[in-house]
């Protein structure tokens, strides 16, 4: 028996570049890992349900490779409306308005995977789908630029005050003037958040001769010459333009309140391209309306209606000055097409090759293929003992185990089992019956 316990290979690098550089090359180190053609299911009975208008080659990368059932809707599901539709679904694609909850999970019972077409999986309970053995998959990198040079934009119009010379020249009026209107150039952005996004900004930011400042909570590796700051108060104070990259959670619920736009540079400019909830806008629409701000532009929202041409409310609306875009940030075709085809390659391998890397729920394993056996994936709960019953079920009834593959996270352990072919059946219906066992699956 051979037993390999594999370590992600990011773990073998330090700091934020590694992380880049490891994202560079996921398609590559993918694509060069064969494939098995013949999978365990058939290609035509594996339905495959993209929501919310994912891109088309999306749809294509499976449909070219004999998959036919893929469905492709162009609006997100209510929770009840997705209960209903997940019940047969093998693969699921989603981006940032659907909700996996854990009534949704508890219905798909045939779920293998979830694909997040976006950067966050903050619209998936990824606690349930880790104790359901649902894989779940984002492309954090894909839209990096996209929204990097949107902040980069929004900052140059907010500078010169266009959105004011714009409004007036469509009422009629030649409103050419100079005063309030300033050059980037040896100005100080400050970037909250200097992960994917944050360091790209840096990076376009000084190449336009801004100074570059940021904070983060992690130790962040600064690129060119920006500079961290060791509070947010201190990045606050010293900044021309504060642009937030930050992660939506219960520390960040309105990081960005009255108390800290009041610490900011008066005449400064505020952009928030991160997630809605991280930002009081009343505090905002009174710090804008008491001129202490100059200018704002805000992509994200703390509630967004589902669908686009719908009704929306803010409390931003009307004020001089104020960029207001739909959440828009990664919304290029060039950063579609590249997060198409990302989580559809990462959904693909999972399905027929049981590799999990970039997983947020399943342990990380890249595996070889495999000629002369057949190839068995098992989830279970990471609880002492459980590899000793598998290996002691399938030898107890002389199953020869050719190859084993093992990792595990704190909550589940994944083990994949190469084992005599003319046993196959047999052994799954054995690994079945093993306590603690979440899903088994012949792979091929």
């Amino acid at each position: 028996m051979l037993n390999v316990l594999h370590r992600p290979i990011v773990n073998y690098y330090g700091g934020h570049i590694a992380r880049l550089l490891f994202a560079g090359q996921t398609a590559k180190f993918a694509n060069s890992i064969p494939c098995m053609q013949i999978t365990s299911y058939p290609k035509e009975k594996i339905n495959i349900l993209f929501l919310e208008n994912i891109s088309e080659k999306a749809a294509s990368f499976f449909t070219d490779k004999g998959y036919t059932q893929v469905t492709r809707m162009k609006g997100a599901l209510s929770e009840e409306e997705l209960i209903e539709a997940v019940k047969h679904v093998h693969l699921l694609g989603i981006r940032s308005k659907t909700m996996v909850t854990e009534k949704v999970l508890a219905a798909a019972s045939k779920l293998q995977a979830i694909g997040c077409f976006c950067i966050g999986v903050n619209q998936v309970d990824l606690q349930a789908a880790t104790r359901a053995g649902v894989s779940v998959f984002n492309a954090p990198y894909s839209n990096t630029r996209s929204v990097a040079e949107l902040v980069i934009g929004l900052s140059i119009m907010l500078m010169r005050r266009i959105t004011d010379k714009n409004k007036a020249a469509h009422e009629g009026t030649w409103f050419k003037e100079s005063a309030g209107s300033y050059e980037l150039r040896g100005k100080t952005i400050g970037i909250v958040g200097y992960g994917n996004i944050g360091s790209q900004v840096s990076v376009l930011a000084e190449g336009l001769g801004l100074k570059v400042l940021f904070h983060d909570l992690e130790t962040r590796l600064p690129l060119g010459n920006a500079q961290s700051c060791k509070s947010l108060d201190e990045l606050l104070a010293a900044s021309d333009i504060v642009t937030l990259h930050i992660p939506a959670n219960k520390a960040t619920q309105n990081l960005v309140d009255a108390a800290r736009f009041a610490h900011m540079k008066p005449g400064a400019i505020f952009i928030n391209c991160a997630r809605g909830e991280v930002v009081d806008l009343q505090a905002l629409k009174e710090a804008l309306s008491s001129g202490h701000l100059s200018g704002a532009a805000v992509d994200v929202f703390p509630v967004e209606p589902e669908k686009s041409g719908a009704a929306f409310v803010t409390p931003l609306q009307g004020l001089p000055n104020v960029i207001l875009t739909p959440h828009i940030g990664g919304s290029t075709e060039e950063a579609q097409e590249n997060i198409g085809e990302d989580v559809s390659l990462k959904l693909f391998n999972y399905l027929e090759s049981g590799i999990s890397y970039g997983s947020h729920t399943i342990p990380p394993i890249s595996l070889p293929p495999v000629t002369g056996a057949h190839r068995i994936l098992h989830i279970h709960n990471n609880v002492p003992g459980v590899l000793g019953a598998l290996n002691a079920r399938l030898s107890d009834n002389g199953i020869n185990i050719v190859g084993q593959y093992l990792k595990t996270n704190e909550q589940i352990g994944y083990v994949v089992l190469d084992v005599d072919q003319q046993l196959s059946q047999q052994a799954i219906e054995l690994l079945k019956t093993v306590k603690e066992t979440i899903k088994v699956r012949l792979l091929y």
